[in-house]
């Protein structure tokens, strides 16, 4: 469709009515959400029953606050630190990553980045599953050949961290590598005639040139780390993530505190992509 044309009226209304049903569609169980996180009710639902803070401060028996509930504060506190560490190995070995898949020169690059790509069309719940019995058939064999007990390879934090490493490593590698394929190679050789080394051509000038999408990267890996579920599903431990633990409060049955938490996500992820959006566009 050229947008220059003249659309008749059927096809404008039309065109206004599907961007409100799907903006409604996207939109509106958030906003509802938000509401119910206020709603003074015993239950995370709906009819409305008047507005409290109770479910956000509130310290009594049967009306704990999510700023009170330790479960609750303790899983977030463990999902964001595999989200830090998932965002920060993935930003760095994707990085490096898309400097290598740039190269036109080295053996195999089509079949490495055949298998980079894998975990991304692997169903998130078949990645954990074999992450898993990888970990455990390489814990009993270490354990029965060489009577180590390594506990990198039991369901923990570790292991969660190299389960979402796997496969998040390699949507930044592909959101530097658009970056990357923008970037002009003749600035990398007037600086090396100017007498720059590698290191500072690469730290002054390609990183100083990708930054913008280092940043998006790893903020993308830190909120896909934080969000994650099938795959963290399998290798979680003791310490249970924000999702595990809100899937398992909803299964048995739940107060309005997980409206609260969801609200507090919604707010501060929104928050967090504007930032991004901010200092992008002030980069650039």
């Amino acid at each position: 469709m050229i947008r220059t044309l003249p659309n008749s009226t059927t096809y404008t209304w039309g065109f206004r009515l599907y961007i409100t049903a799907f903006f409604t569609f996207l939109f509106l169980p958030l906003l509802v959400t938000c509401v119910l996180a206020f709603n003074d009710s015993q239950f995370p639902a709906l009819p409305w029953q008047g507005f409290t803070l109770d479910w956000f401060f509130g310290d009594l028996s049967q009306r704990v606050g999510i700023f009170h509930d330790e479960m609750n504060l303790q899983s977030i506190w463990v999902s964001a630190k595999v989200a830090f560490f998932v965002s920060v190995f993935s930003t760095v070995v994707g990085t490096c990553a898309a400097f290598l898949f740039e190269q036109e020169d080295f053996r195999f690059k089509g079949l490495l980045y055949f298998l980079m790509l894998s975990p991304l069309v692997i169903p998130g719940v078949i990645l954990g599953i074999s992450i898993l019995l990888f970990s455990n058939t390489l814990g009993l064999f270490f354990e029965n050949n060489a009577g180590l007990d390594i506990p990198l390879f039991r369901p923990g934090f570790w292991l969660v961290v190299l389960g979402q490493f796997s496969f998040i490593t390699t949507l930044v590698t592909l959101v530097v590598s658009a970056r990357l394929k923008k970037f002009d190679r003749t600035l990398e050789e007037a600086a090396l005639n100017l007498g720059a080394s590698r290191f500072e051509v690469i730290r002054y000038i390609t990183l100083k040139f990708l930054r913008p999408a280092i940043i998006s990267a790893g903020a993308v890996a830190f909120l896909m780390s934080f969000e994650n579920f099938n795959t963290t599903l399998f290798l979680v431990g003791s310490e249970a993530t924000l999702p595990i633990n809100l899937y398992l409060q909803v299964r048995d049955g739940s107060t309005p505190v997980i409206n609260a938490i969801s609200f507090l996500l919604i707010v501060g992820t929104s928050l967090a992509a504007f930032a991004n959006l901010y200092f992008s566009r002030k980069e650039n």
